[in-house]
């Protein structure tokens, strides 16, 4: 869950991402797992899975750091960060993530996908491999 104020905008990035709506300084918790409120899904659901939710499911979720077998699956804005190998997050503490630099109102909030995903390579989508 997003414990910082965003907004879903285009992205440079990827079709729409999610953004600060206030400046966020350096250090700050802006997520943690809220069982209450983020989805974690069991891999055998998922592996059972229709082809349209599992498709859903590889685009918005991600294996869950501390819970092996489930995958998160972030009801709010948090599902629309994008991955940056520059990224203004760290993700790599599993009970949360922190900003590794001040983050502008308006900024893109990004973050590792290899700090989920440990073989993470980016595949460019077809509009990036045309530029």
């Amino acid at each position: 869950m997003l414990l910082v104020n965003t907004f879903v905008g285009a992205s440079p990035i990827e079709g729409v991402g999610v953004f600060a709506s206030d400046p966020i300084p350096r250090g700050t918790l802006i997520w943690r797992l809220e069982p209450d409120f983020d989805r974690l899904i069991p891999v055998e659901k998922y592996e059972t899975a229709e082809p349209r939710l599992k498709d859903f499911l590889n685009r918005y979720a991600y294996p869950s750091p501390d819970k092996p077998g489930f995958l998160v699956y972030e009801v709010d804005n948090g599902r629309f960060m994008n991955h940056s190998d520059d990224p203004n997050t760290d993700f790599s503490d599993s009970g949360g993530a922190t900003t590794v630099r001040d983050i502008a109102a308006g900024e893109e909030i990004t973050c590792d996908y290899s700090d989920f995903y440990p073989d993470f390579e980016l595949v460019p989508t077809a509009e990036a491999a045309k530029r």
